[in-house]
């Protein structure tokens, strides 16, 4: 019965081309699932690779906040020589004015020990802006001078660097001016100033970015004769080491050296003559 039936089909020509035609289009359908599933495949993978980067070409550490929404400008040398300041500027146009890890002062002897906003003609730190006109705001030049800060032997005067208007001070250095000397590109900035945006564009032509500050500035950046903890600093923006790390490195430091003072009293007290010396190298 069944060959008989196979007989029929293979002499019927509608037949054999209704066979072919469902062979093929099964051929097809099945190519086409085929394609689509490498589409998906590799959309897949391009999503696995925005969402999960490759390990190797992750960086040693993840970027600062600062490093994420603000762009680094510098200027160096400005109106005296070592005196460089950084200006970290937002989206939105403000711009976070702060002393950078080559200025002169922390070549000093312990670093800064004070900082006064009371320049010029008025007190900085009495300024109060308010409103979404900043009402208040002190108009100020590039040169116009924001604060002076003291070490244990000279003292340096700090300007806005910026044309714009000044928005506020850190007022919290007031009370805390090792905040220079440990952090001064995060809660040591000094200043907020707002440009306007032609002022900003000829502000920018007098400023450096990270990379030609680093290019410039490359042997003092390295330099093993400033103070301990801004020297760490210096070290962590020319190898790209994200803040938080380097204030675990500045922890341990400051153990190392607490242990040193405690051995020192120690031999004292034995009268023995001998020293601990503690030394960053680059």
């Amino acid at each position: 019965m069944e060959e008989t039936q196979n007989i029929d089909v293979t002499k019927n020509p509608e037949a054999e081309d209704a066979i072919e035609s469902t062979k093929q289009k099964q051929s097809e359908e099945v190519e086409h699932h085929c394609d689509e599933q490498q589409k998906q495949s590799q959309e897949e993978d391009e999503l696995r690779k925005l969402l999960l980067s490759d390990i190797e070409e992750l960086p040693l550490s993840p970027p600062s906040a600062t490093q994420l929404n603000f762009v680094s400008y510098f200027i160096t040398d400005f109106t005296k020589p070592g005196h460089d300041h950084y200006i970290y500027r937002h989206a939105n146009g403000l711009c976070v004015i702060g002393l950078a890890p080559t200025h002169r002062a922390f070549k000093d002897q312990g670093g800064i020990t004070n900082i006064d906003f009371n320049v010029g003609k008025s007190d900085r730190s009495v300024l109060k802006v308010s409103g979404k006109r900043k009402k208040n705001a002190m108009r100020s030049e590039s040169n116009t001078a924001l604060c002076k800060v003291s070490t244990a032997n000279d003292s340096y005067i700090v300007r806005c660097c910026v044309k714009g208007s000044l928005l506020e001070v850190n007022e919290r250095l007031m009370k805390q001016p090792q905040l220079l000397n440990s952090s001064a590109d995060r809660e040591g900035y000094i200043a907020i100033i707002m440009p306007r945006p032609a002022d900003w564009t000829k502000n920018k032509e007098s400023l450096i970015t990270l990379e030609e500050y680093k290019e410039k500035k490359q042997d003092i950046l390295l330099e093993p004769y400033f103070s301990d903890i801004p020297h760490l600093r210096r070290l962590a923006l020319m190898s790209d080491l994200s803040s938080r790390i380097v204030s675990q490195i500045e922890y341990y430091f400051r153990r190392i050296r607490a242990m040193t003072d405690d051995i020192h009293l120690i031999l004292r007290s034995m009268g023995s003559s001998t020293t601990v010396e503690v030394q960053v190298n680059s």
